[in-house]
């Protein structure tokens, strides 16, 4: 079975603003992602979840070497780099998706599993197209023989 996400961190006290637990994800693409849970429409009688996705915009992914990479754009100096860093005061992110349709974290990982899917596929497609091409300074040296 090939593994298409590999969990960075999960943490249950969170910079973010939730009191809900946050996964960390490591895609192929080299992307950090995240799911976190949250609140939405308290009212007396009712509270309602929302699931959200977002991309880490400060951290970047060596998917095949499992290695976590601060950005340059981080204000991280550290020389020495831990999954739990990526859950930080004011972090950079961009909200993909919110869903308020999933009712549980195993719902949300099969959404980001499905994502993953399609990352992997456009990957392993660009690499099939790479290697089709002819590279221009090899086409000059063709020529045809009679």
């Amino acid at each position: 079975m090939e593994v298409l996400a590999k969990l960075i961190h999960q943490t249950n006290m969170t910079y973010l603003p939730t009191k809900l637990p946050v996964q960390y994800y490591g895609l192929p693409d080299g992307k950090v992602y995240l799911i976190y849970a949250r609140f939405y429409e308290v009212k007396f009688d009712r509270t309602y979840l929302e699931y959200v996705f977002a991309e880490h915009k400060e951290f970047s992914y060596d998917f095949e070497n499992e290695k976590l990479i601060p950005n340059k754009t981080s204000r991280n100096n550290s020389p020495v780099i831990y999954n739990e860093m990526v859950d930080k005061p004011n972090p950079k992110i961009k909200i993909l998706k919110i869903y308020r349709n999933i009712h549980s974290f195993a719902e949300a990982r099969t959404e980001l599993f499905r994502k993953a899917k399609e990352i992997a596929k456009n990957l392993r497609s660009q690499k099939e197209n790479e290697a089709h091409e002819i590279p221009s300074s090899k086409i000059k040296n063709l020529g045809a023989t009679a």
